[in-house]
């Protein structure tokens, strides 16, 4: 997320100012504009905040160098000299860009801060606190912000919003709301859970599925290397010789000639249908397809559905205060699932139903289509007890302990499966090299 700047004109000749946080200097751009038009504003400057190094000094004191956030150098100039300080020099910084915090850090921070929030420390000085501890530079930067504008006083959720690209859109959501909550180091703690799972399911999932792809591409790359180089080299010199080749050798040049001439034809094989589905994943339409094929396909799509459940339920029970204030943590939760087709079941299907035909939670979400039958007789007692929030958590937990299990086994199997598909490779080549040893020449007729 970066943050703009315009100023602007009103008709009776005012001069105004504002700021705006968006992911990309073009999509506020496209907002700033929008607002003139509407607000009938003349505007006259837009400007990006941008990191700026600076060199002071104070008195004879050893120089000082730093970094520091702002819309123009005279700001940061103005900024230094109000301190006391001699500036030498303030330049824009040529490479101002940040890294996202990997995964580890900001669950490292989340469950700190939950513990010592439970060891009720003030916020600020748990921020304070862990901005001196932490390694990651974007991470710290990002706290050293978001502490100095809860000092001023500002919105909670709207501090933590404008990072929600080093946080992520549901954890700064979150953050935002665990700090106008009453029970913040629950939110946070729930949060911590949430992360962690995230993180460990996709580690799981990338045992299970992407490193086998990757090994079986690799093993591909390798029989296409023998079968289109290697192998031919050998056999040709027997047909120079006018030797006849025996069944699976003569196959084997056939396959041969035939990726040598259609090398291309391969190539694009290989390589187009991937781009094209990253492509189409990337769009609306098609990520909802994709996600929706996830749920479906053998084996892992039940072990994906059922861990969107997991998630769903998780933030459900961590938000849900009644049955009065039930939708927006249903939008929430159904948001921080993970999974679009999911998502777009709950918010167009469930939640009208609550909202335009008084439906209950057990009804709705049976009509989401999403649900699985354990889930809808779980929330249907639930919801008949009143219990439905602690149901949501019982559910959360079940289906962590099945998924959690379940996954194990599975990325056993495909690594079993795998290990088969290399041994089956490798022993029909073994074949194809043993029958060509026993190749020999005519004997010469005397």
């Amino acid at each position: 997320m970066i943050e703009l700047r315009f100023n602007a004109i009103k008709p009776n000749g005012q001069a105004i100012s504002g700021t705006m946080t968006t992911a990309t200097f073009a999509e506020g751009k496209k907002k700033i504009k929008a607002l003139a038009e509407k607000n009938q504003l003349k505007i006259k400057s837009i400007e990006k905040k941008v990191a700026f190094l600076y060199k002071v000094r104070r008195g004879n004191e050893k120089p000082i160098t730093g970094e520091q956030r702002a819309f123009t150098k005279a700001e940061v100039i103005t900024a230094l000299q109000k301190l006391g300080y001699t500036v030498v020099s303030v330049n824009k910084k040529l490479l101002d860009f940040s890294l996202k915090p990997p995964p580890q850090e900001i669950v490292s921070f989340v469950k700190l801060s939950a513990d010592l929030l439970e060891q009720k420390l003030p916020f600020s000085e748990i921020l304070t606190l862990l901005m001196n501890d932490l390694e990651n530079k974007t991470l710290r930067d990002t706290l050293k912000q978001i502490n100095n504008e809860l000092k001023k006083g500002s919105d909670s959720e709207v501090v933590f919003m404008k990072y929600q690209g080093v946080f992520g859109k549901f954890t700064a959501y979150m953050l935002g709301l665990a700090s106008k909550s009453g029970n913040m180091a629950e939110i946070y703690r729930a949060t911590a859970k949430f992360l962690e799972r995230q993180m460990e399911f996709r580690k799981n999932l990338r045992s299970a599925l992407i490193t086998p792809i990757i090994t079986l591409f690799v093993l591909f790359l390798a029989v296409l290397f023998y079968v289109g180089y290697i192998f031919p080299e050998t056999a040709k010199l027997f047909l120079k010789f006018d030797i006849p080749l025996p069944p699976m050798t003569a196959f084997t040049l056939v396959m041969s000639d035939f990726l040598i001439v259609n090398w291309w034809l391969v190539l694009l094989i290989m390589i187009a249908p991937p781009i094209l589905l990253i492509y189409y994943g990337k769009t609306s339409k098609g990520r909802l397809v994709l996600d929706r094929f996830m749920m479906k396909i053998p084996v892992m799509g039940s072990l994906i559905h059922k861990t969107s459940i997991e998630v769903f339920c998780r933030v459900f029970y961590t938000l849900y205060t009644g049955a009065a204030e039930s939708i927006e943590p249903i939008r929430i939760a159904a948001e921080a699932s993970g999974n679009k087709y999911f998502e777009n079941q709950i918010k167009t299907i469930a939640i009208p139903l609550m909202i335009k035909k008084g439906a209950g939670v057990t009804e709705s979400f049976e009509a989401a289509g999403v649900f699985t039958e354990t889930a809808i007789n779980r929330f249907h007692s639930g919801e008949e007890t009143g219990t439905i929030k602690n149901t949501a958590l019982q559910l959360a937990n079940y289906y962590e302990s099945e998924t959690v299990f379940r996954l194990k086994n599975v990325i056993e199997m495909i690594q079993v499966f795998i290990a088969m598909v290399i041994m089956i490779v490798m022993i029909l080549l073994t074949l194809v090299s043993a029958e060509t040893a026993t190749i020999s020449p005519k004997s010469p007729v005397m």
